[in-house]
């Protein structure tokens, strides 16, 4: 008997380990098409979104734009205690997370309500009517969108003002108003997003056995009871997983629509994290200071993925990981 055998007959798991290798492999050959498919976004994804983490050491030196990266004096945490003293960082925290939390409980839930509202309708064209009218707002660029906001808010032209005119309410400068600022994004986002947000939960409903409706409907099941004991908890794993998806992003709200909703009266509430990372880092050429507010960011939507993630698998034993 050879070395090679004898070791692998004292070491079962080696051997069994080498077969699951061999085993692998002529599966990779047999479908090399598959992996070569899968090249191309790899890539993609290791050039666009790894390899430029090495950028993020910047947030911890003094970035000389002569020096480069490697070679600007190394601080710290000079940044980051920076950020923190500022007299504003409580202000733009709390804008980042009340606007985000604000819409998380007006605008999750209402992809949820329009796909149990339209699995229940039957009219085939009303249907199509419905689902064509609330997915289009989604292929509206940012920049029309906040268009239509700033001319049908407006206090001299505006469709809103002009109606509020006719039962005798004074024109209102909405988005002048700091305290109106959220609920306008908020809405408008629900108005843009709801449509395109139900597909995934009418895929998830359209995975349904029929056969629990049937036997629902024997025992007399109202359309309420329907949708709250067969619709709701097969759409549930969607809706967990893209609940904790939503709550990892919650420090990284959107910025174009904000910017360009932003002006001088109502900056105070519509200022938020990455409106004021482009205002110092790009405007300014603070590289280093907006690197280190960049990177706290990611730090705080990991640190709430990773909870939410862990308290979503403790709950309802369904999770990213």
């Amino acid at each position: 008997m050879s070395p090679e055998k004898a070791i692998l007959e004292k070491n079962p798991h080696h051997l069994l380990a080498q077969k699951k290798r061999k085993r692998n492999w002529k599966l990779a050959k047999k479908h090399w098409q598959l992996y070569l498919l899968m090249l191309l976004p790899l890539t993609s994804l290791i050039i666009f979104k790894y390899v430029p983490m090495f950028g993020s050491t910047i947030a911890f030196k003094d970035y000389n734009v002569i020096k480069g990266i490697w070679g600007s004096d190394w601080v710290g945490f000079k940044y980051f205690i920076q950020f923190f003293n500022l007299p504003h960082f409580w202000t733009i925290i709390g804008n980042t997370l009340g606007l985000s939390l604000y819409g998380l409980l007006i605008g999750f839930p209402a992809p949820i309500i329009l796909a149990l509202a339209l699995n229940e309708v039957r009219q085939g064209l009303f249907k199509r009517s419905v689902q064509m009218i609330t997915y289009a707002p989604y292929f509206i660029s940012t920049v029309i969108m906040v268009s239509i906001i700033i001319v049908a808010l407006s206090p001299n032209t505006g469709i809103v003002n002009s109606i509020m005119g006719l039962f005798g309410i004074e024109p209102r400068n909405f988005m002048g108003e700091p305290g109106l600022f959220k609920t306008i994004y908020v809405f408008s986002d629900v108005w843009q997003q709801t449509g395109y947000g139900a597909i995934i939960y009418l895929a998830a409903l359209a995975g349904v056995n029929p056969e629990f409706y049937e036997a629902a409907k024997m025992d007399g099941a109202t359309r309420i009871q329907k949708i709250l004991h067969i619709d709701l908890p097969s759409i549930l794993p969607v809706t967990v997983i893209l609940l904790i998806l939503n709550i990892g992003n919650m420090m990284a709200i959107g910025f174009e629509k904000i910017y360009l909703m932003q002006n001088s009266l109502n900056v105070m509430t519509s200022e938020v994290i990455s409106t004021y990372v482009y205002k110092v880092g790009l405007i300014e050429s603070n590289f280093s200071f907006s690197a280190a507010v960049g990177l706290f960011n990611s730090v705080v939507n990991l640190i709430l993925l990773v909870i939410v993630n862990y308290l979503a698998k403790r709950v309802s034993k369904t999770s990213l990981w």
